[in-house]
This record gives C-alpha cells, structure tokens and sequence, in this order.
C-alpha cells in the first residue's frame, strides 16, 4: 500500500506539471489595485488546463478510478467547467465519461456542452425540479448507483457525504500550497486576504487549506446574492442558510418550510447550489472564514472591469470574488488582498453578451 500511495503521488506530480500546465502563476493586477486602492494578486487557475481549478481534482479523481479498476467516470455539472475537466480526464485514462447537466445550465453554459461532446462524453439533459446543478447531483447519484462495480462518482466540490469532501479538497490543495510559495516569493510575506468564491466550495477550500493556520491572514467566502436575498434570487447559503441535510452529508443549508432544499438562483451556475461543503461550514461557525456576498450587477461590473482593466475574462463564478476583492481594497487600501482566479470565461461570453451586452456598450 504504502508504494502504491508513492506511486500515485508520483504519476499526479507529473500529470500536474506535464498535461494540466501546473504551477498557474500568481499575478499583480496593477490598474485594478491603482483604481480600488490596496494590492490586487490573482492565483490565475483560469491558466490551468481546461480553463480552471477543476482539473485539478478530476485528474485526481480518474487516476483514482484507474487504481480501483473502474471504466465509467459518472458526474454533475454545474457552469460546465467540471463537466470539461473530467471529460478530459476521461479522454486522458481511456475512461467512458458521463455527464448530468441541468437543461438550464446546458442553455447558459452552451460551449461547455460542445466542448464535452468533443471530448466523448456523453452529456445527460437533467429536466426535473428547477432544471440546474443540485438536480443534476440528485440524477448523477442515481446513475451511479445502478452500477457501482464498474464506474466511479466523480463529485465536483467539496460536498457530499466522507470521504468526497475530504478528497476533493486535498487534491485542490495544490492551488494553496503554489499560492502561498508564489506569494512570498513575490512579497516576502503572506497576503493579508486570501478572496475566493463559494458554491459548493472546491476551489475555496483548495486556496484557503494553506491559510488556515495563518492568524494574520482574513479569508474571505463570497456568495451569490443574486437578484436580492429573497428566498429563491440568491445561493448565499452561509448568509441566509441554516443547518440541514441534503446528498448526504449536514452543511448550512437554504430550505424551504418544510425543511427541504430551497429553491436556488445565481447568475454563475457553478455556484447555484442550495449547500455548501461540510468544511465550509465548520470554518463559519469557527468564525475563521468571513461569508460575504456579491450580487449579479457587482459581478457582472468585475467581469468586464477586469477584462478591459487587465486583458483577463473572468469566469462568473471568479467575478464575484474579483467584486468583492474591489470592495475589500477600498476599504483596506494599505492591505494585499490574493483571490483566486477559479476559472476563466470562456463559457460565459456567449450568455453575458446576448443578456447583458448592451448594458456595457457591446452593440452587433
């Protein structure tokens, strides 16, 4: 055991460097930090294989199943971009792939779904229940568990019951562990903020795992508050949830009255998710994280300010993270502020500019 565990350490560290593209860098976004005050880094995972941080447990995860034996990959997906990673994955191993994808999300997230296909995954339309990420978990779980000898769940975050939560997080724990070299190879010190969006909580947990034991350092969770903190027009789940239990495990949780999952709304559908990962929700109540939100007019402001401020396409997801680190830095002008740069927006282009396109001056 103890050889195949160095084994397998070895074969990740080579995928990591060789296919994903690993170490991303860390970089100073100048003209943002010289219009918002303080010192704007960026962990750019939109540079990592595929376009974000998902690969990173996904190549864990498929290196997993060819350990185990497995010759099915089977997963949800929210915005696509888990969908993407494990598809390729999957391409990488010589794995059969198959994705759950809400009929909403295949909608808004369109490039993604071609991009799968490409790949050979075959993509599964979800059209119960409101059609977006927790019910692709609901179908995923089920076609799991039909053949539970030869395919593997995939999960996409750091949800779900022992040992998802776990796993996906210490394979995320790269983006930590590189951060937090590259930043105090650059500054000779740790950030004061770390910054990182919260859905699920994948790419969260990957940066912050590195800070956790830093006092000096705030971390900072941001959650959709979507269209308005009305039950239904936002996942900000730490903000508004409470505890509760849903695909197996207890984390907060957004239910309705009858204690059951409630409905969900974000303009990035990788966060629109009524959970949030189990570790998440013991840093809250820890008081070690601070859970803040964005909503879609600050995102969507970020997705075209950092795109036209310093050439980067933020993912939706990424944007409200880059929102709040914008409001952070006005408020704390002396302090560095790192986020993580979860994925870029690739996926997002054809969506924001047919819905929101002419709000910021983009006329056909």
């Amino acid at each position: 055991m103890e050889n195949t565990s160095h084994d397998f350490i070895t074969e990740l560290r080579s995928i990591r460097k060789h296919f994903q593209g690993r170490p991303t860098p860390v970089y100073y976004a100048k003209t943002l930090s010289e219009k918002y005050g303080g010192r704007i880094y960026l962990k750019r995972e939109d540079l990592n294989h595929t376009g974000a941080h998902k690969l990173n447990h996904c190549m864990g995860e498929a290196l997993l199943a060819k350990y185990l034996g497995k010759k099915k990959l089977i997963a949800e997906t929210g915005a696509g971009q888990h969908g993407v990673a494990l598809a390729t994955a999957a391409a990488y191993f010589g794995l059969e792939c198959e994705i759950h994808m809400g009929e909403v999300d295949i909608v808004k997230e369109h490039p993604n779904v071609v991009r799968m296909k490409i790949l050979g995954a075959k993509v599964i339309p979800v059209t119960f229940g409101l059609k977006t990420l927790k019910e692709a978990v609901d179908s995923a779980f089920g076609a799991y568990l039909e053949d539970p000898i030869n395919s593997i769940y995939c999960i996409g975050s750091v949800v779900g019951p022992h040992p998802f939560p776990m796993m996906v997080r210490d394979f995320q724990r790269v983006v930590g562990i590189e951060a937090k070299e590259q930043y105090f190879e650059m500054t000779g010190e740790n950030p004061d903020n770390v910054v990182a969006c919260v859905g699920g909580g994948s790419n969260a947990m990957g940066i912050f795992s590195s800070f956790i034991q830093d006092e000096d350092c705030e971390l900072y969770g941001v959650e959709p508050s979507g269209k308005s903190l009305n039950l239904g027009d936002h996942a900000a789940t730490m903000t508004k949830g409470s505890p509760g239990m849903i695909h197996g495990f207890k984390c907060y949780l957004l239910q309705d009255e009858k204690g059951e999952p409630a409905p969900v709304y974000s303009i990035a559908s990788g966060l629109d998710y009524p959970g949030v990962g189990p570790e998440h929700s013991m840093l809250k109540d820890l008081g070690r994280v601070n859970y803040v939100t964005a909503n879609d007019k600050e995102t969507l402001d970020s997705f075209f300010e950092l795109s036209r401020l310093e050439g980067i396409i933020p993912a939706l997801e990424s944007a409200h993270a880059v929102a709040f680190a914008c409001k952070l830095a006005q408020e704390k002008p002396r302090q560095s502020i790192l986020v993580n740069l979860s994925g870029r927006g690739d996926k997002d282009v054809d969506f924001v500019v047919e819905n929101y396109g002419k709000d910021y001056g983009i006329k056909f």
